[in-house]
């Protein structure tokens, strides 16, 4: 059995996803696998590892935990990153085969990966999910346009309070974060915040104590309204 606290962190290739797994990686015994549709784009160190990982393939994601039960017997730490935004059409202008894309990718890739996680998560003693949302997903300042994101992201943070509530009896906490406005890909280069800053608080919440919080949403380690 692996010694070191293994972390899989989906869409790990750029952004926010790679600063969370170098973020990780900088910690004290720390594993982590990055994981990415293109294996090229993961640069690779002594603490992490590039994992083909494709979370709208039920056979990547299938495979991607075989692979992680088999070399390393179990998993510490799942941060659901990878994501897409998708256009930034109302509800009815939103053409519902583009609507599926994005909800695929972001609500059902976050629960098919850990899905399949979550019996290697049940093995750890520490066992956190942190899921990488959104305000844009927050019922309690919902606004217009980008129907499909925010419907995918309010989905995701559902999706955190079942899990904390389902999996609580195996001591694995789950929670979302928002990581604000970041200078990435997908947030442009005149957002306000740095790839650092957008990271903190995914790696804050993956390195929890046993009694760190469970079932809430957060930015700038601050519990924000769902």
């Amino acid at each position: 059995m692996n010694e070191r606290t293994v972390a899989l962190v989906s869409g790990a290739n750029r952004g926010i996803g790679r600063e969370i797994a170098r973020q990780l990686a900088e910690e004290d015994g720390f594993l982590v696998l990055a994981g990415s549709r293109d294996l090229a784009k993961v640069e690779e160190t002594g603490s992490i590892v590039a994992l083909e990982l494709d979370v709208a393939s039920e056979a990547s994601v299938d495979a991607a935990r075989a692979r992680v039960e088999s070399e390393l017997g179990r998993l510490d730490v799942l941060v659901n990153n990878a994501g897409v935004y998708g256009g930034y059409e109302s509800v009815g202008e939103y053409e519902l085969g583009a609507a599926h894309e994005v909800i695929e990718t972001n609500l059902f890739g976050t629960w098919r990966l850990t899905r399949a996680c979550l019996p290697l998560l049940r093995r750890s003693d520490h066992g956190r999910i942190v899921n990488v949302s959104s305000g844009a997903g927050q019922l309690a300042e919902m606004n217009g346009g980008a129907a499909a994101y925010r419907v995918s992201k309010a989905g995701v943070n559902a999706l955190t309070r079942i899990l904390a509530n389902d999996e609580s009896s195996h001591g694995i906490l789950a929670n979302s974060i928002c990581p604000g406005w970041v200078r990435t890909e997908m947030g442009g280069a005149s957002a306000p915040r740095s790839v650092e800053e957008g990271a903190d608080t995914a790696v804050w919440l993956a390195t929890l104590d046993d009694d760190g919080p469970s079932g809430g949403f957060y930015r700038n380690r601050e519990r924000i309204p769902w």
